[in-house]
This record gives structure tokens, sequence and C-alpha cells, in this order.
């Protein structure tokens, strides 16, 4: 009698452990199949173009994926009204869609579920002096930091700054863009946190090409120098870009500038033995600007003849000879 009974609870013993797995794998599957199905992508509000997944329980002629047209609504199959999407997170899409779905009289009690598949609404434009310039989609926590990062950062011809364009607000029933000029050198040193500003979607980015000054005559390496250094750069450090002065330099050099209603460049004679002894103050140089630099002998070609080699692309050395 004892080894019968013995038997008979080893088998009761074997169903419940048999049975356990079965239950809490079902509870696994009603509770957890919404995160299942729901996208990977971060949960963002959303927007016109943006593609959806919409579940709806015990209904596959209403799931489907969906993508939300350009006036941020959505339609599904024997509903006659359209849905707005446009501004909603997915679960409140969700409570918008059950409620339709009753409204309507097409379902009693609907499970509706949303998830995201591809974010189209949010874009971040990259160009200009970046070496991949890109457009990506504002997913999660996004900065400017990133946005220059994904575009392989700033590239060698770069300037001083950054513009960061943002979308149009609606205020006072105006569309009213606001662009934004941060300095690349304090963004990329992190001297003030605040300037790498958190993005929404909707930016745009540009990195304008740093401004060039022509470096021509009597010197070891004429040729054409981006200004990276904005308002402080000057004739010496155009002169040391081009590896200093060639020997037998004239005394006195000339920078050719382009005036507002003038026609051609303006000639600056500069008193260059004054600026190496350090008499006399180094002068700024700005962009388009060309610094001409004769021999000793006085002779020298005029801007035209300068300008004219510089922008063919001819030796610049040779230049001089004539």
């Amino acid at each position: 009698m004892k080894c019968l009974l013995s038997v008979i609870l080893a088998l009761a013993s074997a169903s419940a452990l048999a049975v356990e797995p079965i239950q809490q794998q079902g509870m696994i599957t009603h509770s957890e199949a919404p995160a299942a199905e729901a996208s990977n992508l971060p949960v963002e509000k959303l927007g016109a173009d943006d593609l959806l997944g919409i579940s709806v329980y015990d209904s596959p002629e209403l799931s489907r994926t969906v993508r939300v047209d350009a006036d941020g609504n959505i339609r599904l199959p024997m509903m006659r009204q359209r849905i707005q999407a446009a501004g909603l997170f997915p679960y409140e899409l969700e409570k918008s869609i059950t409620s339709a779905l009753v409204s309507e009289n097409i379902l009693v009690n609907p499970v509706v579920t949303v998830s995201v598949v591809e974010y189209r609404s949010r874009p971040i434009t990259v160009a200009g002096a970046v070496k991949n310039p890109l457009t990506f989609q504002a997913t999660g926590n996004v900065t400017l930091l990133d946005a220059i990062s994904r575009a392989g950062g700033v590239a060698d011809n770069a300037g001083t700054s950054i513009l960061v364009t943002h979308p149009a607000q609606s205020g006072s029933g105006a569309l009213a863009p606001l662009t934004q000029r941060i300095a690349v050198r304090s963004l990329l040193d992190g001297e003030d946190p605040t300037l790498n500003i958190k993005l929404e979607g909707g930016e745009q980015i540009r990195v304008p090409e740093a401004g060039r000054v022509f470096v021509a005559g009597n010197v070891k390496k004429p040729g054409v120098y981006p200004i990276t250094d904005g308002p402080e750069s000057s004739v010496l450090k155009a002169i040391a870009l081009s590896q200093g002065l060639d020997s037998f330099s004239s005394h006195t050099a000339y920078i050719y500038r382009s005036e507002a209603g003038m026609h051609g460049k303006n000639e600056i004679p500069i008193d260059l033995k004054g600026i190496l002894n350090r008499k006399v103050p180094d002068p700024p140089l700005y962009a388009d600007d060309m610094l001409y630099i004769p021999n000793s002998s006085g002779r020298r070609n005029t801007a035209k003849i300068v300008e004219l080699s510089l922008g063919l692309g001819l030796g610049l050395t040779s230049i001089l000879l004539l």
C-alpha cells in the first residue's frame, strides 16, 4: 500500500512540473507579445512619412503597416475617418485607433498595438565642409557633436563656425526659422558644454568652408591657403604658411582686396620690413585677399597677372620670372 501511494505521489508531482512551464509560457506569450512585436527604435513623437506597424488583436484585416501621410494622418481599412498620428506618441495613437474602432461600430473591445517600423519625419542634414555629408533620422538623444561625428568630423578646409538652422516654429501666425552660429573650436574643445545642443529633428547643419588667401611672389611656397583662424589671420601668418620669404625680397609688399562698389581689386602697399622687424603692426588678411611680395629689384607684376595665374593654376614661382 505504501509503495502504491509513493508511486501515485510521484506521478502527481511529475504532472505538476510538466504543467507549470506550459502555464508560465502561456503567460509570457500573452503579456509580452506587444513588446516582442514592438520596434527596437526609441519612442519618439510621430510625424509625416513615418512607417508604423499596427496590430489589432484577432483582426488580421486591420493589422498592417501604414505610412503617415503628408497631413499627419493614417487610414485603416473599413474606417470612414482618418486618424491623426503626427504629434502623438505610439501609445497615444493606440488610444485614438481604439476609440475610432469603437465609435464606428467596427469592434466592441479592440486591443491595438502601434510600433514604429521606420522614422522618416525627423531628418537631420549635415552638409558643407565635413568628411561625409549625410542625412539621418534623429532617434534617441542626438547632440550636435553626434551629428558632426556621424559626418566623419569637420574637413581640413572647414571654417571657424557651424551654422545650425532649426525647423521653423509657428508663432503669431508666421514661420520663424532660427539659425544659430557655433564656434567650431569651442565646440570641439568642450569649452562651453551648452554649445553641444540637443537636436530634435528637422535641423540643417552646415559647416562653411574657410575663406582663402592667395600668397604669390617672392616666397618659398606660393599658393592658396585656407583661413582657419578667422579674423586672426595676418600677413605674418600667411608668410609662415608659405614657408617664409625667398631671398632678395622687396621691403614693400602689396595686399590686393576687393572693395564694395569697386571694379577689380584695391592695391594696399604694406611695409614688409617694418612688419618683420615688429616696428609696424601686422595687418590682418581677409577672405579672398591676395598677398603679393615682389623681389628686391622692385619689379613686380600687376594684380591682374597674379590673379590670372592663380586662377588658372599656373606655377606661382614662374610668375616672378616674368
